[in-house]
């Protein structure tokens, strides 16, 4: 018999039908969650919540996507738009498969490149992107992308920044040698 990823078999389950595991270590930051909400709601659903089936209780207990899981109950909008229902993808495997899928899926997710980063920031902002359209699509601070900015050191960055004043030494005085 020839294997089928589950991703091929995508079904849309009631949220009240999905259950959160009780093992997962990972936690997602305000910042970040707000991000996800903006990109739900931007783009919809573009993965599946993986599940594993409990036939007894007739539930599904979430392996992977719990974040996406909490926008939908988190957000009206977002569950009236998706009619309370969340695409699942059902792994069939015992409890310590699970976890350890569950660890690779939160593992497997990386970190970004800063210097890619730095890049994606001059590209934004050489097409004509603010800095307060970079932070509400891409969920980052102001300081965060002025960081960014300096990577690139690119000077028509920094044009529309306002820089206060430098610290200047009191008239007549000149620093003592330490």
């Amino acid at each position: 018999m020839e294997y089928k990823s589950p991703v091929y078999h995508v079904i849309s389950v009631p949220i009240d039908r999905i259950k959160p595991n009780t093992y997962n270590p990972n936690t997602v930051a305000p910042p970040e969650m707000r991000l996800l909400y903006e990109s739900i709601k931007a783009d919809g659903y573009t993965m599946p919540i993986v599940c594993y089936y409990n036939q007894a209780a007739e539930t599904y207990i979430i392996v992977d996507g719990f974040h996406r899981y909490r926008i939908m109950l988190e957000h009206p909008d977002i569950y009236e738009r998706e009619q309370g229902m969340l695409p699942v993808s059902v792994i069939n495997k015992p409890i310590d498969q699970r976890m350890a899928s569950t660890i690779r899926h939160n593992r497997a997710r990386g970190n970004h490149d800063v210097d890619l980063m730095s890049n994606i920031v001059k590209e934004l902002h050489e097409l004509g992107r603010s800095d307060a359209w970079i932070s509400k699509h891409l969920g980052m601070d102001r300081d965060e992308i002025l960081r960014l900015k300096q990577i690139t050191g690119l000077a028509a960055l920094f044009k529309d920044v306002k820089f206060g004043k430098a610290w200047r030494p009191a008239d007549g005085t000149e620093e003592e040698d330490l």
